[in-house]
């Protein structure tokens, strides 16, 4: 990887790509430090230190830390996940909408993306309405305008467009950066509460509120989760794919084998990502309400994990349905003259693609939900006050971890069309 980075730091066009990545995430950082106005942060920050393993602790992390701050950016992309699901959904459900993103091509495919935007918006708004309402009741607005209209209207609006504003600011990086850039937002959310998450571990120690060993152990286990991500992320089965011989003119073609690669966890992380914003909406509706205490606010406890396993396999299926179609593969083998050995070209190749496909997503599901949950049963059966936010630990990492390996590969995809550019030149 650092090699790789290395490489791509020689190459201007791609250390141009790579620094506009970094303004764009610096910018960012910036938004997370500028507040809403008329809210006592003050208060704001005590109401969070209760609130580490509920929904509510979910958000901040998942923003990285200006959720519990009331920055512009507060809401983070949760609005925009939220509206890439039910858009994504919806085209598989409504006719319109799946003809304008498959055959509409390049055309379909902008439409799609206007009305996830606008969507965003409206669910920023309901958001940034609900946050309003969570710190008005709990008495964290500013007493001399906290029934005030213009100051509810201000601070809603300032919420909402600093969600729209991330929404653009991810799609800069992805057109005019490395990688993707609601991804690599996501990443620097995260990252940016770790120097804080190992202080707070150091301090339990030199307290006494957590023992060395424990927190060794959390130390190694982390390293080991990393170890395990880079492994799965690489893993692979290989479907063999032999072609047959075939004359042109004077010449014979084919002959050859090779493979079909179909990667264990092909999803990424966006089922932990789509699974974490949807899992923690019963719980977000029940601290916006008032109901921050109920069982169904805490993202420790063994519904929750329930939950959240379902919809980690759930998106998993999903996603791996959207990517790969085996009846695809099935008809492109078949018209270059590649078969599968010991299946008949078309239906039984496809058919026999999908059995495999279901496997391995089933495989790479259960990993990615497995690394998630741990953490949270850990949790809830430790309920050690040393080992607050520990349920978030595993998500997180997941994340870090697959964000990074992601943005590496596009890194060396453009290094390698650069390469391609330059030998046809």
């Amino acid at each position: 990887m650092l090699q790789t980075l290395r490489n791509a730091w020689r190459i201007e066009e791609i250390r141009k790509k790579i620094l506009f990545t970094l303004l764009i995430v610096l910018l960012y950082r910036i938004g997370n430090a500028i507040p809403v106005p008329f809210v006592n942060t003050a208060l704001l920050q005590q109401y969070f230190a209760y609130l580490q393993n509920t929904a509510l602790g979910l958000l901040d992390a998942m923003s990285g830390g200006s959720f519990s701050n009331a920055t512009i950016f507060a809401l983070s992309i949760q609005p925009y996940i939220n509206a890439s699901i039910i858009i994504q959904l919806l085209c598989i459900a409504i006719p319109a909408l799946e003809r304008m993103s498959k055959d509409e091509g390049e055309e379909g495919r902008k439409k799609i993306a206007s009305i996830t935007r606008y969507s965003t918006v409206a669910i920023g708004l309901l958001q940034g309405f609900g946050y309003y309402m969570l710190m008005r009741n709990n008495g964290i607005i500013v007493s001399e305008v906290a029934n005030n209209v213009w100051a509810a209207i201000v601070i809603i609006l300032t919420f909402t467009s600093g969600s729209a504003l991330i929404m653009w600011l991810g799609e800069q990086i992805t057109e005019f950066g490395v990688g993707n850039g609601i991804s690599i937002i996501l990443f620097a959310s995260i990252i940016s509460r770790f120097p804080n998450s190992v202080i707070t571990t150091i301090q339990n120690v030199i307290n006494g509120s957590l023992t060395w060993w424990a927190a060794l152990l959390v130390f190694l286990g982390a390293l080991a989760l990393i170890v395990l991500i880079v492994f799965v992320n690489d893993a692979e089965r290989r479907i063999p794919v032999q072609y047959a011989k075939r004359v042109v003119g004077r010449k014979m073609y084919g002959g050859q084998s090779t493979h079909l690669p179909m990667k264990v966890n092909m999803s990424g992380v966006m089922p932990i990502i789509f699974a974490s914003s949807i899992s923690s909406i019963p719980a977000t509706i029940a601290a916006f309400t008032g109901h921050q205490n109920s069982a169904w606010a805490k993202t420790n406890t063994i519904p929750y994990a329930i939950i959240y396993l379902l919809l980690i396999i759930f998106f998993a299926y999903f996603y791996s349905t959207i990517q790969f179609n085996p009846i695809e593969v099935a008809n492109n083998l078949k018209k270059n003259g590649g078969y599968i050995p010991g299946f008949r070209p078309g239906k039984p190749t496809s058919e026999f693609i999908q059995k495999v496909l279901n496997k391995i997503t089933l495989f790479g599901a259960i990993y990615l939900g497995i690394i998630a949950i741990t953490p949270i049963l850990v949790s809830h059966f430790s309920n050690a006050a040393a080992l607050t936010g520990l349920s978030l630990g595993g998500t997180s990492i997941i994340i870090v971890v697959g964000v990074a390996l992601e943005t590496v590969r596009a890194i060396e995809a453009q290094m390698l069309m650069r390469n391609y550019k330059g030998f046809l030149s």
